[in-house]
C-alpha cells in the first residue's frame, strides 16, 4: 500500500515499503500547468527488501539540479552559520517522510559531524523547537542551537584551519598496509636487528635473548591493543599518541606525554642515523679511508646524513641470514662489564617502538580506526617472528669472540673445555686475556659477516636505519604539530603552521633536526638508546592507562570498534611499563616522571579551553553521582550543617556583592547556586534563558566562584523562586538557606511586587528554609551599568571598523592614478567627518557620566576587598539554632575578613546585665567561637524617641488604611479594594514590636555606626497578622543608614554544638 497521497507522482506499479519524497505544494492554485509538472521531481529514498538494496535513491525523470541544495528530508543544505527558511505557504519544496508531510529529518551522518569537520560538512537537522512550535507562515531557523558543541572536539578555529590546509588540493591519505603495515615493520626492522641485535644476544645469550625479545612483545603488544581500542572509539585525526591520550584523558596528560613523546622520537632520528654512520664508518675502516677517528666520522656522517634526511620520503630494505650450529655455547648469559638483564633489554627495547609509526600519521590515513588495529597488530607478530629467528640464527652460528684470523687453528693435543670455536678447530684462547675485534660480543657488523651476500645486508642496514630514522623524522614533527594546534602550550603556537598541499609542520621539522643533531653529536648508540626506552615506555604506559581508564568509566562514548581488548590487561600493560622504567634506570625513570608532573601541573593551571569529552570527566561525573549516593545514606548531623544557599542574584554578573557576600561564607565549606527567575511570555522567557545558562555558568568559573547557576521559567518570582526552593540541590546536597538582597525600592515598586517579595520569605520559612536578607546603602543591581558599558564598547569597536576601513581603502586606491585621487578626496572627507563620529561617543560616554553611579559601581566590589582591622558587629537577640552566629565565623576564616574582631550583641535585663554577658561569654566558649567582647543591651524595649517614630510614622502613611476615621461601610469597601494596606488595628497590635525595630536602629547607630559588617536577628512575619507593607517598613528602619546588615533567621534547628 502507498503512504504516498500524491498519486500522479508514482507511474510504477509497484511500490515500495517506506517513501520519502521532496513534493510541492501550492495552496494558491490546484491546477498544475505542465511547467509545474516538470519542476516536480523528487528524490525518492526506498527502504525495500532484507537483503539486497536496503537503501535505494533513486530520481524520476526532470530537472535534477533542484535536489542540489537538498537532504534526503527535503530540507536547503544548512551549513553553520547560514538562516533556514522553512515555509509550507508558498512555492517551496518540503518533506514528506513516511507518508507525512514534517520537517522531521531522517538519520544522516552530517548532523553528527564536528564544526570543521574533515571528512565532510557538518548539517544541522531541524531544531526541537521548529518541530514542536506552533507552525508560522515563516518559520526562521537559526544555527545557534547546532553550535553549543562546537568545541566538542577541541579549539574549533584550528581545526577549521586545518580543513582549509588539508583540502587545498592533493591530499595524501595512506591505506592500512603502507600507512601502518610497512610503516611500523621498517621502523622496528631497524637499527637493532642488523647492528645490536647481534651484540644482545652475545651478551644475554639465547634463552634470556629470547625472553627480552618477548618482554618487549609483551609490552608493545598490550600497548598495541590499547591503541587498537583507542584508535577506533571514534574519529582519529593527526598526532598519533599524542591525540589518542590526549583525546582519552584530557589536555594535562595529553599535553605532557605529547612532548615527551615528540622528543622522544626526535632522539630516535639520532639513534637510527648513528646506527647509520656506525655502518659506514665500518667500511670505511675497511678500506682505509678514516677520516679523523671513529668517534668523529660517525659525527660527521650522521651529521650530514640527517641533514639529507630532510629531503628523503622513501626507503626499504631486505635481509637475509644464515645459520651454522654453535647453538648449546650461546645458550646461556654472558655479561660483560657493567650490563645485566635491564640495561641490555633497555638497548634493545627501542627496536619495539615503531608500533606507533602508523598512528603517529593518523592524520595522513584513509581510514584511521581501520587501519590502526590492522597494520599494528600484524606488524608487532610478524617482526616478533623476524626478530626471533634473526636473533636465534645469529646466536646458532657465530661464537662470542673470534680473532678473525684463519689461521688461528686448533694445535694437536689441545683440550678444548666445551669451547664451540674450538670443537670446530679454531683456537681463539686469546681472547680470553685481550680484547678481539670479531664475534658477537665485539663486531656490531656479525649480520653482514655471515651473510651469504654481505652487500646485501650492509644494503639492508642503509635503507632499515633511513628508513627508520625517516618515519621518525616525520612522525616526531607531526606530533609536535598537533600539540601545537591544540593551543596547550601557547608559547608554542607558532609550530602549529603548516605549509603545503599536505600541511607539512616545516618548523617542527626544523625543530626535530635540531633536536637529533644534538644527540648525534653523541655518537655512542648504546647512551641514546636507554633514553629513547624510558620516553617510549612512559608514553605506553599512558596509551594502556587511558584504555583502562576510558573502560573504567564506563562512559556511554566508550564504544570502541576493536574488541580485543581487557581493561585489566591495559592496566597490567600501564605497570609493567613502569616498573621496566624504574629497573632499566630508578633515577631516568624518576626524571621522567617529574618531568611529566611539572608539565601536567602547568597545564592543570592554565587550564586550556578545550573539551574533548575525556575519560576523566566521564569519571569525574561517576564520582560524583556515586559520592552523593553514599551521602544520601548518611544521616545528618549538627556537626556537619552546611550553610547550602540558594542566592537570588538574576544573572550573577548582575548583583556581584551579593554573590561575593554569599560567596564568603559558602566557598569550600557549603554549596552555593546562584539563581534567576524569568517572567513573562514563556517561549520568550526559555529561548533567553536556555541561550544564557551556559555562558552565565562560564562568568562564575571565570570569576572563579564556587556555585552553580540555575534558572526557571515561571508566571511569577514568587511561583519561580517557590520552584527553586523545593527542587534545587541533589540528594544530600540541597539548599538549606535563601539568600537574597534587601527590596531597595519597596515604596516605589507595586503591591504585588511587594506581596511577591514577602511571600519568597513566606515561602522559605515553611519550607524549613534559614533567611538571610543582605542590605547595602547603594543596592546589588548593576545591570544598568553593565549596559553603558557594553553599548560604549560597540561604540567604539565600530568606530575602529570604520578608521579600518577607511585606512584600507586608501591603501588600496593608492596607486591608481587620477580617478584614485577623487577617490581619496572623498575618503578624505569621510575622514574629516570621524572627529564628529568621535565627539558623539564621547557626547554619549559625558552624558551617562551623569547617570552613572560611580558608588554604586564602588559598592559592587566591595566585599572583594580586605576588610582590614574593623569589627564584625553580631547582634544575637533571637535565637534561630545558631546560624546567625555560625555565618559570621565562617566569614571570618577567609583572608579578607580574618583581621575583623567578632563582637556579640545580646538583649538582657537591666538589673542582670553582668551576670547575662557572663552566661553569654559561656556559650560562646562552649561553641568554641573566638570573640573579641560580649555587650548585653538593657535597653532595647524602650520607647524610640520622638523624632525616630515621626519618621517612621512618615514612611508608612502611604500605606495606611487609616478605617478608624471613617464610617463601617467605607472602611470595608477601603479593604476589600486596598487588602494589602496596613489597617490601623494591626498598627496598634503590633505597635510594640514596630517600636523595637525603631529603637534596634538607634542602637545599632549607637554602638555599630563604625563596624565592617553587621549581622543581625531577622524579625519573622507571622502570616496574615502582619501585612507586607508593615514587613517591609520593619525592616527598613531595622536597617537605614548604616553600614552593610546581614537580616538573618536560621530555621529553628540546631547548626551548632559544643558536644564532641
Amino acid at each position: 500500500m502507498s503512504m504516498n497521497n500524491s498519486p500522479n507522482i508514482f507511474s510504477a506499479p509497484s511500490l515500495n515499503r517506506f517513501q520519502v519524497s521532496v513534493i510541492n505544494e501550492n495552496h494558491e492554485n490546484t491546477t498544475t500547468s505542465q511547467t509545474d509538472s516538470e519542476s516536480q521531481s523528487y528524490e525518492e529514498t526506498s527502504f525495500v527488501g532484507e537483503t539486497s538494496n536496503r537503501l535505494r535513491i533513486s530520481y524520476r525523470p526532470g530537472n535534477h539540479e533542484v535536489y542540489d541544495n537538498l537532504f534526503q528530508n527535503g530540507d536547503a543544505a544548512k551549513r553553520d552559520g547560514s538562516l533556514h527558511p522553512y515555509d509550507t505557504h508558498s512555492n517551496t519544496y518540503y518533506l514528506k517522510t513516511f507518508g507525512h508531510n514534517t520537517m522531521d529529518a531522517v538519520p544522516r551522518i552530517d548532523y553528527y559531524r564536528n564544526t570543521g569537520s574533515i571528512s565532510g560538512v557538518k548539517m544541522n537537522r531541524p531544531s526541537l523547537m521548529d518541530i514542536h512550535e506552533q507552525l508560522a507562515k515563516n518559520i526562521t531557523v537559526s544555527s545557534g542551537s547546532a553550535d553549543k558543541f562546537t568545541k566538542a572536539d577541541g579549539n574549533v578555529g584550528n581545526s577549521e584551519s586545518s580543513t582549509e590546509e588539508e583540502t587545498k588540493g592533493g591530499f595524501v591519505k595512506f591505506g592500512w598496509m603502507k600507512g601502518v603495515l610497512v610503516r611500523c615493520m621498517l621502523n622496528i626492522w631497524g637499527v637493532m636487528l642488523f647492528i645490536r641485535l647481534s651484540w644482545i644476544i652475545g651478551q644475554a645469550g639465547i634463552g634470556l635473548g629470547v625472553i627480552i625479545i618477548l618482554l618487549a612483545t609483551l609490552v608493545t603488544s598490550i600497548t598495541g591493543l590499547s591503541t587498537s581500542a583507542i584508535s577506533t572509539n571514534g574519529f582519529v585525526r593527526g598526532g598519533g599518541a599524542y591525540y589518542l591520550i590526549s583525546r582519552s584523558l584530557g589536555p594535562e596528560f595529553g599535553g605532557s606525554i605529547g612532548l615527551i613523546f615528540a622528543f622522544a622520537n626526535a632522539v630516535a632520528v639520532a639513534m637510527y642515523v648513528v646506527g647509520f654512520a656506525e655502518t659506514v664508518v665500518e667500511l670505511l675502516k675497511d678500506s682505509n679511508a678514516i677520516m679523523v677517528d671513529a668517534t668523529n666520522d660517525i659525527r660527521i656522517i650522521g651529521a650530514i646524513t640527517v641533514v639529507l634526511l630532510l629531503g628523503i620520503s622513501v626507503a626499504g630494505m631486505e635481509w637475509e641470514s644464515k645459520v651454522a650450529s654453535i647453538f648449546a655455547e650461546n645458550f646461556g648469559p654472558e655479561f660483560r662489564g657493567d650490563e645485566g638483564f635491564f640495561s641490555v633489554f633497555a638497548i634493545f627495547f627501542p627496536a619495539a617502538t615503531g608500533i606507533l609509526a602508523g598512528a603517529n600519521i593518523s592524520g595522513d590515513l584513509e581510514d584511521p580506526q581501520a587501519a590502526i588495529p590492522k597494520g599494528t597488530m600484524l606488524a608487532i607478530l610478524l617482526t616478533t617472528i623476524a626478530y626471533l629467528g634473526v636473533a636465534i640464527c645469529a646466536a646458532a652460528c657465530v661464537v662470542r669472540d673470534a680473532t678473525g684470523n684463519v689461521n688461528d687453528t686448533v694445535v694437536s693435543g689441545m683440550n678444548c673445555n666445551g669451547s664451540a670455536a674450538c670443537t670446530l678447530g679454531y683456537d681463539f684462547s686469546s681472547c680470553k686475556t685481550q680484547t678481539c675485534d670479531y664475534g658477537l660480543m665485539n663486531n656490531f657488523q656479525v649480520m653482514s659477516m655471515v651473510s651469504g651476500f654481505g652487500p646485501l645486508i650492509t644494503a639492508g642496514i642503509f635503507s632499515a636505519t633511513l628508513s627508520s630514522a625517516l618515519a621518525s623524522l616525520v612522525s616526531a614533527p607531526k606530533v609536535f604539530q598537533a600539540l601545537c594546534k591544540d593551543n596547550i602550550y601557547k608559547a608554542l603556537h607558532f609550530f602549529a603552521k603548516g605549509y603545503g598541499k599536505n600541511n607539512e609542520p616545516i618548523r617542527g621539522y626544523i625543530l626535530t633536526f635540531l633536536i637529533a643533531m644534538a644527540f648525534i653529536l653523541i655518537a655512542e648508540l648504546n647512551t641514546i638508546a636507554p633514553i629513547i626506552s624510558n620516553f617510549f615506555l612512559a608514553s605506553y604506559a599512558l596509551i594502556n592507562f587511558s584504555c583502562f581508564h576510558a573502560s573504567y568509566a564506563k562512559s556511554p562514548g566508550w564504544r570502541p570498534a576493536f574488541r580485543y581488548y581487557n581493561m585489566w590487561l591495559s592496566l597490567f600493560g600501564a605497570v609493567l611499563c613502569c616498573a621496566v622504567m624504574f629497573v632499566i634506570n630508578w633515577w631516568a625513570a624518576l626524571i621522567t616522571y617529574a618531568i611529566e608532573l611539572f608539565l601536567y601541573i602547568y597545564v592543570t593551571y592554565k587550564k586550556p579551553e578545550v573539551n574533548w569529552g575525556s575519560s576523566s570527566q566521564a569519571l569525574y561525573y561517576v564520582s560524583a553521582v556515586d559520592t552523593a549516593l553514599e551521602l544520601t545514606t548518611v544521616d545528618d548531623h549538627v556537626k556537619n550543617f552546611r550553610p547550602q544557599c540558594i542566592v537570588l542574584t538574576g544573572g550573577p554578573m548582575t548583583r556581584p556583592a551579593l554573590l561575593d557576600i554569599a560567596h564568603s561564607f559558602t566557598k569550600n565549606n557549603g554549596l552555593c547556586i546562584c539563581c534567576e527567575v524569568y517572567t513573562g511570555p514563556r517561549k520568550l522567557c526559555v529561548t533567553e534563558m536556555n541561550s544564557g545558562m551556559a555562558t552565565k555558568q562560564a562568568w562564575l568559573t571565570k570569576n572563579k566562584r564556587k556555585a552553580f547557576y540555575a534558572a526557571v521559567a515561571a508566571d511569577s518570582f514568587r511561583d519561580g523562586v517557590k520552584s527553586l526552593l523545593q527542587a534545587s540541590g541533589l540528594g544530600r546536597m540541597k539548599p538549606n538557606t535563601l539568600v537574597l538582597g534587601f527590596k531597595k525600592d519597596w515604596r516605589s515598586a507595586g503591591a504585588i511586587q511587594v506581596e511577591n517579595y514577602m511571600g519568597i520569605v513566606h515561602d522559605a520559612f515553611d519550607f524549613e528554609f534559614g533567611v538571610i536578607i543582605v542590605r547595602i546603602s547603594q543596592g546589588f543591581d548593576i545591570s544598568q551599568v553593565l549596559q553603558v558599558q557594553e553599548e560604549l564598547k560597540k561604540l567604539e569597536e565600530e568606530r575602529l571598523a570604520l578608521e579600518a576601513t577607511i585606512q584600507d581603502n586608501e591603501f588600496e586606491e593608492r596607486h591608481r592614478g587620477i580617478r584614485g585621487f577623487f577617490r581619496r578626496a572623498t575618503r578624505l572627507n569621510i575622514a574629516k567627518a570621524m572627529p564628529k563620529k568621535e565627539s558623539s561617543i564621547n557626547t554619549i560616554s559625558s552624558m551617562h557620566v551623569g547617570e552613572f553611579n560611580q558608588r554604586l559601581l564602588e559598592a559592587s566590589t566591595q566585599f572583594k576587598k580586605k576588610q582590614g582591622s574593623g569589627t564584625l558587629d553580631v547582634w544575637w537577640l533571637f535565637d534561630d539554632g545558631g546560624l546567625i552566629l555560625l555565618i559570621p565565623y565562617l566569614l571570618t576564616l577567609r583572608k579578607k575578613w580574618k583581621d575583623c574582631k567578632l563582637r556579640i550583641f545580646a538583649g538582657g535585663k537591666v538589673t542582670r546585665l553582668e551576670e547575662e554577658k557572663l552566661k553569654m561569654a559561656s556559650l560562646l566558649s562552649k561553641f568554641r567561637i573566638k570573640f573579641a567582647d560580649v555587650n548585653v543591651i538593657g535597653d532595647i524595649n524602650m520607647k524610640p524617641n520622638k523624632e525616630s517614630w515621626k519618621f517612621f510614622e512618615e514612611m508608612i502613611e502611604p500605606y495606611r488604611l487609616h478605617e478608624s476615621c471613617k464610617d463601617l461601610a467605607t472602611a470595608e469597601k477601603l479593604k476589600r479594594e486596598a487588602p494589602w494596606k496596613i489597617t490601623d488595628t494591626e498598627l496598634e497590635a503590633l505597635k510594640e514590636k514596630s517600636y523595637r525595630q525603631v529603637r534596634l536602629n538607634e542602637l545599632l547607630q549607637e554602638h555599630s555606626r563604625a563596624a565592617n559588617l553587621i549581622v543581625l536577628s531577622l524579625p519573622v512575619a507571622r502570616k496574615v497578622i502582619v501585612s507586607d507593607y508593615l514587613y517591609m517598613a520593619w525592616l527598613e528602619i531595622l536597617s537605614k543608614n548604616l553600614p552593610p546588615v546581614l537580616l538573618i533567621r536560621g530555621n529553628h534547628k540546631n547548626v551548632l554544638t559544643f558536644y564532641s
